[in-house]
């Protein structure tokens, strides 16, 4: 379970486009002044927001009524199905496997469900405490393309499943403390590199792994709108970070590191998903400890060498953000090869299937085709 962790007692701004007030001070977005000292920061993400337009109720983007045989046939590849490769689950039937497989998931398709309202909640809130004329808009476009990315996500649970499960208790602690913390810094690292970083992960491996065309064709949709989202948090980290004090930035780092862990350790884990092991006659706490005897340092190593693996791909984001430095890289380096990451670029995996996504809006859009690079869009200015 997650823990509330010790706030630090002032916000952290040190470039003047994340400049913050309190949520209730909206006096200080009426200053005269605010209005004009807009930052140009932000414009090239902004003015791209029409590139990667979509419409989850238009069939023209994507259509849910598509038929998926759900009773016979796996939604997923089972290699993102861990269990399977315990002894119990080998004795399943067919049937109970495809079954098991597919709740699977749809816990995890609720999961993302849960998380982009809790990124919906969060970006909107950040209207109300971003000064920056700028800051404010792009907070508002992510608003709006979270609420798309719900919509999709509702749709799509809906039509395979008819409604989502409940989030997970972890999960659901650390969303809730985001939406609600009172700290930029905390909502824009928590939220646009450790959930965005992790989603990105998810996207990814689903748009792999998907054998539901129409999941398939969700996340390439979805990920053409977190593809951005993320370049504001990494605005924020190249403009913060290199002039934070050093207990500010240690600060930062150490919590980071926290988060990873109760991610690692719980997000997926089998006491989140209870009611998937009942539905095949299975105890949940007997499939933990098979869990915990197969979830060793080296085997989630081995696991992370996958490039789309979600963990792999947050530990990248925080790296190449600047939140792990040498003080915590040997935190991170039980699980994977942190010279290899260092010597990576900074793209992101699912920037590739995010720009192929771009090219396929902008041409149904009616807009001019050709290539499309999300490196175009530049960190800072």
């Amino acid at each position: 379970m997650y823990q509330r962790q010790a706030p630090v007692s002032t916000d952290i701004t040190k470039d003047s486009a994340y400049n913050a007030v309190a949520p209730d001070d909206f006096p200080a977005m009426m200053e005269v002044d605010r209005y004009g000292a807009r930052s140009t920061a932000f414009d090239k993400i902004i003015s791209a927001t029409h590139d990667h337009f979509w419409d989850p109720l238009d069939k023209r983007y994507i259509d849910f009524a598509e038929p998926f045989d759900s009773e016979n046939e796996m939604m997923i590849d089972p290699e993102l199905v861990p269990e399977l490769k315990l002894p119990s689950f080998e004795k399943l039937s067919e049937k109970e496997k495809v079954r098991f497989v597919n709740e699977t998931a749809r816990w995890m398709m609720s999961a993302i469900l849960h998380g982009e309202q809790g990124a919906l909640n969060l970006s909107a809130s950040l209207c109300h405490s971003l000064l920056d004329p700028g800051a404010q808009e792009y907070a508002a476009n992510q608003t709006r393309e979270e609420a798309r990315a719900v919509a999709g996500f509702s749709n799509y649970v809906k039509a395979r499943w008819g409604k989502p499960v409940g989030v997970g208790p972890a999960h659901g602690d650390i969303l809730t403390e985001l939406v609600n913390s009172p700290l930029v810094w905390k909502k824009l690292v928590g939220m646009q590199m450790l959930v965005e970083g992790l989603a990105m992960g998810a996207f990814a491996s689903f748009y792999k792994w998907g054998r539901d065309p129409l999941m398939v064709k969700l996340m390439q949709l979805t990920m053409t709108d977190e593809a951005f989202h993320h370049k504001f948090g990494k605005i924020w980290a190249d403009r913060t970070i290199p002039n934070l004090k050093a207990e500010e930035r240690d600060a930062i780092e150490d919590w980071a590191w926290e988060v990873f862990q109760v991610l690692l350790f719980n997000l997926g884990s089998p006491e989140q998903k209870k009611h998937i092991y009942v539905a095949v006659g299975l105890d949940w706490e007997w499939v933990q400890g098979a869990f915990m005897e197969a979830m060793t340092d080296s085997n989630i190593r081995e696991e992370m060498q996958e490039s789309s693996n979600i963990f792999r791909v947050l530990i990248k984001t925080l790296l190449k953000a600047g939140i792990i430095t040498d003080r915590t890289a040997m935190n991170y380096a039980a699980f994977i090869d942190m010279k290899e990451l260092y010597g990576e670029s900074d793209r992101m995996i699912g920037d590739n299937i995010a720009e192929d996504g771009i090219r396929f809006l902008r041409e149904l859009n009616g807009q001019p085709g050709g290539a499309y690079s999300l490196d175009r869009m530049s960190a800072a200015e």
